[in-house]
Protein backbone atom coordinates (compact mmCIF):
# COMPACT_ATOMS: atom_id res chain seq x y z
CA UNK A 1 0.00 0.00 0.00
CA UNK A 2 1.35 3.38 -0.51
CA UNK A 3 0.97 6.55 1.81
CA UNK A 4 -2.00 7.90 0.32
CA UNK A 5 -3.83 4.51 1.04
CA UNK A 6 -2.73 4.07 4.18
CA UNK A 7 -3.84 7.47 5.25
CA UNK A 8 -7.62 6.95 3.48
CA UNK A 9 -7.55 3.93 4.75
CA UNK A 10 -7.16 5.27 8.45
CA UNK A 11 -9.90 8.45 7.41
CA UNK A 12 -12.18 6.24 6.33
CA UNK A 13 -11.72 3.42 9.49
CA UNK A 14 -12.23 6.97 11.54
CA UNK A 15 -15.11 8.43 9.67
CA UNK A 16 -17.45 4.69 9.87
CA UNK A 17 -16.28 4.96 13.57
CA UNK A 18 -17.94 7.93 14.07
CA UNK A 19 -20.89 6.83 12.15
CA UNK A 20 -21.34 3.85 13.95
CA UNK A 21 -21.10 5.41 17.29
CA UNK A 22 -24.03 8.11 16.01
CA UNK A 23 -25.90 5.07 15.41
CA UNK A 24 -25.67 3.89 18.33
CA UNK A 25 -26.24 6.95 20.26
CA UNK A 26 -29.24 7.38 18.16
CA UNK A 27 -30.51 4.21 18.81
CA UNK A 28 -30.69 4.57 22.67
CA UNK A 29 -32.63 7.49 22.75
CA UNK A 30 -35.02 6.83 20.17
CA UNK A 31 -36.44 4.70 23.53
CA UNK A 32 -37.48 7.18 25.37
CA UNK A 33 -37.32 10.55 23.97
CA UNK A 34 -39.56 12.39 26.46
CA UNK A 35 -37.93 13.33 29.56
CA UNK A 36 -40.83 12.13 31.77
CA UNK A 37 -44.44 11.05 30.65
CA UNK A 38 -47.98 12.76 31.84
CA UNK A 39 -51.12 10.63 32.45
CA UNK A 40 -52.42 11.33 29.60
CA UNK A 41 -49.42 10.05 27.40
CA UNK A 42 -50.34 6.94 29.73
CA UNK A 43 -53.46 6.64 29.03
CA UNK A 44 -53.25 6.43 25.20
CA UNK A 45 -50.08 3.95 25.24
CA UNK A 46 -49.78 2.32 28.38
CA UNK A 47 -45.91 1.52 29.69
CA UNK A 48 -45.28 -2.20 30.50
CA UNK A 49 -44.64 -2.72 34.14
CA UNK A 50 -41.59 -2.91 36.09
CA UNK A 51 -40.12 -0.85 32.95
CA UNK A 52 -38.44 2.09 35.50
CA UNK A 53 -40.14 5.91 33.81
CA UNK A 54 -40.52 9.09 35.12
CA UNK A 55 -43.86 10.78 35.37
CA UNK A 56 -45.07 14.02 35.87
CA UNK A 57 -47.96 16.59 36.34
CA UNK A 58 -49.60 18.22 39.42
CA UNK A 59 -50.59 16.36 42.49
CA UNK A 60 -54.49 16.04 42.35
CA UNK A 61 -56.56 18.04 45.28
CA UNK A 62 -57.42 15.97 48.51
CA UNK A 63 -55.52 13.11 47.10
CA UNK A 64 -53.03 12.37 49.49
CA UNK A 65 -53.29 9.82 51.96
CA UNK A 66 -50.69 9.43 54.90
CA UNK A 67 -50.80 5.73 55.40
CA UNK A 68 -48.26 3.74 58.03
CA UNK A 69 -44.53 5.20 58.73
CA UNK A 70 -43.32 7.28 55.58
CA UNK A 71 -46.14 5.87 53.31
CA UNK A 72 -47.69 8.12 51.15
CA UNK A 73 -50.67 7.58 48.15
CA UNK A 74 -51.34 10.19 45.89
CA UNK A 75 -52.95 10.90 42.70
CA UNK A 76 -50.57 13.01 39.70
CA UNK A 77 -52.64 14.58 37.09
CA UNK A 78 -52.39 16.79 34.06
CA UNK A 79 -55.81 18.78 34.66
CA UNK A 80 -57.61 16.47 32.05
CA UNK A 81 -59.82 13.78 33.83
CA UNK A 82 -56.47 11.46 33.61
CA UNK A 83 -55.26 10.59 37.03
CA UNK A 84 -52.07 8.22 38.19
CA UNK A 85 -52.19 6.90 41.61
CA UNK A 86 -48.31 6.57 42.99
CA UNK A 87 -47.35 4.92 46.29
CA UNK A 88 -44.30 6.29 47.84
CA UNK A 89 -42.30 5.31 50.68
CA UNK A 90 -40.13 8.03 52.15
CA UNK A 91 -39.46 11.54 52.90
CA UNK A 92 -41.10 13.67 50.98
CA UNK A 93 -39.61 17.09 49.73
CA UNK A 94 -40.91 19.91 51.96
CA UNK A 95 -42.23 21.75 48.76
CA UNK A 96 -44.68 18.65 48.10
CA UNK A 97 -48.39 19.84 48.51
CA UNK A 98 -51.82 19.32 46.48
CA UNK A 99 -52.32 21.07 43.34
CA UNK A 100 -48.07 21.16 42.91
CA UNK A 101 -45.96 20.57 40.24
CA UNK A 102 -44.37 17.02 40.97
CA UNK A 103 -41.61 14.64 38.88
CA UNK A 104 -41.86 10.91 40.25
CA UNK A 105 -39.24 7.89 39.37
CA UNK A 106 -40.13 4.56 39.53
CA UNK A 107 -42.41 1.60 37.90
CA UNK A 108 -45.96 0.55 37.48
CA UNK A 109 -46.69 -2.58 40.26
CA UNK A 110 -47.14 -6.02 37.63
CA UNK A 111 -50.69 -6.42 38.05
CA UNK A 112 -51.86 -3.03 39.31
CA UNK A 113 -52.50 0.25 38.09
CA UNK A 114 -49.99 1.93 41.30
CA UNK A 115 -47.24 3.68 40.09
CA UNK A 116 -44.67 2.74 42.78
CA UNK A 117 -42.30 5.74 42.93
CA UNK A 118 -38.66 5.54 44.39
CA UNK A 119 -38.12 8.73 44.37
CA UNK A 120 -40.05 12.36 44.15
CA UNK A 121 -39.20 15.98 43.23
CA UNK A 122 -41.16 18.76 43.89
CA UNK A 123 -41.66 22.23 42.58
CA UNK A 124 -38.78 24.51 44.16
CA UNK A 125 -40.37 27.44 43.74
CA UNK A 126 -43.26 29.61 42.98
CA UNK A 127 -42.37 30.32 39.17
CA UNK A 128 -41.41 26.83 38.44
CA UNK A 129 -43.53 24.30 35.95
CA UNK A 130 -42.61 21.79 33.53
CA UNK A 131 -42.74 23.48 30.30
CA UNK A 132 -44.58 20.34 28.97
CA UNK A 133 -47.19 20.77 31.53
CA UNK A 134 -47.79 24.48 31.64
CA UNK A 135 -48.32 24.14 27.97
CA UNK A 136 -50.92 21.59 28.31
CA UNK A 137 -52.49 23.27 31.32
CA UNK A 138 -52.44 26.46 29.13
CA UNK A 139 -54.53 24.47 26.41
CA UNK A 140 -57.09 23.38 28.80
CA UNK A 141 -57.50 27.15 29.96
CA UNK A 142 -56.15 25.83 33.68
CA UNK A 143 -53.06 27.64 33.99
CA UNK A 144 -52.67 31.76 32.96
CA UNK A 145 -50.02 33.64 31.97
CA UNK A 146 -49.58 35.83 35.09
CA UNK A 147 -49.44 33.35 37.99
CA UNK A 148 -46.98 33.03 40.36
CA UNK A 149 -44.60 35.17 41.91
CA UNK A 150 -42.99 36.82 38.05
CA UNK A 151 -46.45 37.35 36.97
CA UNK A 152 -47.78 39.27 39.83
CA UNK A 153 -44.30 41.13 39.78
CA UNK A 154 -45.47 42.33 35.90
CA UNK A 155 -48.67 42.83 37.19
CA UNK A 156 -47.44 45.13 40.08
CA UNK A 157 -45.33 47.16 36.82
CA UNK A 158 -48.56 47.34 34.71
CA UNK A 159 -50.82 48.96 37.33
CA UNK A 160 -47.90 51.69 38.36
Amino acid sequence: MTRKQKRLAVIGGGVSFIIAAVLLVMFAFSQSVAYFYMPADLAKTPVAPETRIRLGGLVGEGSVVRGTGSTVEFAVTDGSTNAVKVKYTGILPDLFREGQGVVTEGMFASGTNIFIADTVLAKHDETYMPKDVADRLKQQGLWQEGQGAEGKAQEAKVTQ
